[in-house]
C-alpha cells in the first residue's frame, strides 16, 4: 500500500510530564498528581500511566493534537492484557496495574533446573 507510519519516542523529553503520565520525584511528594484530567493521590499514581497521544501534522507544518486517551482507554492496543483478561483469574490485579513490573524490578529467582543444559 505505499503506507508510511512514523513511530516517535517521549524519550528524555518533557512531553509525558506535559501530557501527565510521567510523574517527577517532586510530583509524587506533592498531595495531588493530575492524571486522566483528575488529581489522584500521588500513591496511586507510580512514576508512569497509560496514556495515547494523535497528532496531524499539515501541509503548512503546523502541528495538531487530535486524540489522547488514558487509563484503560489504550488497552485495546495491548494484545497481551486481552489475553490476559479472558484468563481464568484475568490480570490478578489487586488495584489498577500493580501486576506491571519493570524488567529491574523483579525479585531474585533461583535458577531453575533445565533438561537441556
Amino acid at each position: 500500500m505505499g503506507w508510511k507510519f512514523p513511530w516517535v519516542s517521549s524519550f528524555g523529553s518533557d512531553f509525558n510530564f506535559d501530557y501527565h503520565v510521567s510523574f517527577s520525584p517532586e510530583d509524587l511528594a506533592k498531595d495531588k498528581v493530575f492524571y486522566n484530567f483528575t488529581p489522584m493521590q500521588p500513591a496511586d499514581a507510580n512514576d508512569e500511566l497509560p496514556g495515547l497521544s494523535a497528532f496531524y501534522r499539515n501541509d503548512k507544518g503546523e502541528v495538531f493534537h487530535t486524540y489522547s486517551s488514558y487509563a484503560r482507554g489504550p488497552e485495546e492496543l495491548i494484545g497481551t492484557l486481552m489475553i490476559l483478561d479472558r484468563a481464568p483469574k484475568g490480570r490478578n490485579e489487586d488495584s489498577t496495574m500493580n501486576f506491571v513490573r519493570r524488567h529491574d524490578e523483579y525479585e531474585e529467582a533461583p535458577k531453575a533446573p533445565s533438561c537441556c543444559h
